[in-house]
């Protein structure tokens, strides 16, 4: 089929016209020696190549994630793991299950345990530097919920864009638009974000900072600080227990309509090496957003100060520097969001991400049917009432992928050789956990 698809469309001669075009070649009209042999060459099609699958992230930690939301199942392949690290499924199930739908009364309803396997790459409790599969099946499909969706596009879902594109779509559960797709995003977050901690002490926390019209003020929460304990504490994974309840509140007002709500993810990396990112296209904002801005329902992003930022003048907002204590350059605040020229400064790394109102809602509204006919949709199904409750380990687990990948190319090009101590400090953190790393 390529042949043929070569042959129409890229203009490849075949087989009988190279064979015309070289017999003509042979013409004593235009070969001055009848003794001249020119040696029989088959003509081959040209091929016409194809790449773009987008299923695909990152370039020296490459993640792969496959699957359904109403299919056999959805996981991740990971390629590019270092041996010898410790994983178990315990240490991808954490994140997951922060993930995982039917947890509180302000998701979707839908029930999966979401119990992960590790069906390759790991020996004896260690990576083995080959690729990682990871698989979660799928236990609680209802296509039946979906009877509507196959004639109907929903308003700002990704349904009708799905058949511009390819000419059909998997209906059930949205296929992969649906967020279930990120559980193979989150699992390989996961193992992430231990390689970051283990090699680095990186640390990377996301909580939700705002929700509708319900914001967290930036200044009751302490970068330096907050932990994982203080947003896990509340089901919208708001460290500020005062807002969260207001938060919750706002979630439930909408989801007893039948309505729904967007927010904003913010998301912090403490403990960052100095160095990550490249200058000019492979900047490393602009790795970052283009990560969390593939997530579903994510519209916006933010880092450092953001659009605010350009309502200060350049003495406002410049970040000066100082020699702290213990004799390392710092900046005394941080407008930058730890990155300056496309490259990270060692300071937080913040960032913030906004989510849309989840498409699918129970409510009367107008649409387009398959065969184009105006009508009105009532959605059914079971979908969450604002997305960013459990948006928080995806965003974490983007971010993380990002930084560990970035942390691999830092090492790969200026770390082979020496370092210039004057200017350049080590990758590995000086209190690194390495020594648990098994060498087998």
């Amino acid at each position: 089929m390529a042949a043929s698809l070569a042959k129409y469309f890229l203009g490849a001669p075949s087989a009988s016209e190279a064979s015309a075009h070289l017999g003509s070649l042979h013409s004593s009209s235009i070969l001055p020696s009848q003794n001249l042999q020119l040696p029989a060459r088959r003509s081959l099609p040209k091929r016409l190549e194809i790449q773009a699958s987008g299923s695909t992230f990152g370039t020296y930690f490459r993640v792969t994630t496959f699957g359904e939301s109403h299919g056999g199942g959805v996981g991740c392949v990971i390629d590019g793991c270092p041996p010898r690290i410790p994983l178990t499924v315990a240490d991808l199930q954490v994140d997951l299950d922060r993930r995982r739908p039917g947890q509180s009364r302000i998701t979707t309803p839908r029930k999966e345990t979401d119990t992960c396997k590790i069906a390759s790459g790991i020996a004896d409790g260690v990576t083995t530097g080959a690729p990682i599969k990871v698989e979660v099946p799928n236990t609680d499909q209802r296509g039946h919920d979906y009877s509507e969706m196959s004639q109907a596009y929903r308003p700002s879902h990704a349904d009708a864009t799905y058949d511009f594109k390819y000419g059909v779509r998997s209906i059930q559960g949205g296929g992969r638009s649906s967020a279930r797709e990120t559980i193979g995003r989150v699992a390989a977050g996961a193992l992430a974000k231990k390689i970051l901690k283990l090699y680095a002490g990186t640390e990377v926390l996301a909580y939700v900072s705002q929700v509708h019209k319900v914001v967290l003020p930036e200044d009751l929460v302490d970068h330096d600080t907050v932990t994982l304990d203080q947003i896990e504490n509340n089901i919208v994974r708001c460290p500020n227990p005062e807002y969260a309840e207001k938060m919750i509140a706002a979630i439930d007002a909408v989801r007893v309509r039948g309505d729904s709500i967007g927010g904003v993810v913010t998301c912090i990396a403490r403990n960052v090496p100095r160095g990550l990112g490249s200058p000019v296209f492979d900047k490393l904002e602009a790795e970052l957003a283009k990560a969390v801005l593939s997530l579903p329902a994510t519209k916006a992003f933010e880092f450092g100060s953001g659009f605010g930022g350009t309502f200060m003048t350049g003495s406002e907002h410049n970040d000066e520097f100082y020699m702290d204590d213990s004799g390392r350059m710092r900046t005394k605040t941080n407008r930058s969001g730890g990155i300056q020229g496309g490259i990270s400064n060692g300071e937080i790394i913040n960032m913030r991400i906004a989510f849309k109102p989840t498409a699918t809602i129970s409510r009367k509204q107008n649409t387009v049917s398959r065969d184009k006919h105006e009508m009105e949709l009532i959605a059914r199904g079971r979908h969450d009432p604002c997305v960013v409750p459990r948006a928080v380990p995806m965003v974490e687990a983007m971010v993380a992928l990002v930084l560990v990948d970035q942390l691999m190319a830092q090492h790969a090009q200026c770390m082979l050789f020496p370092i210039n101590p004057a200017l350049q400090e080590p990758l590995e953190s000086t209190e690194t956990t390495k020594a648990q790393i098994p060498l087998q």
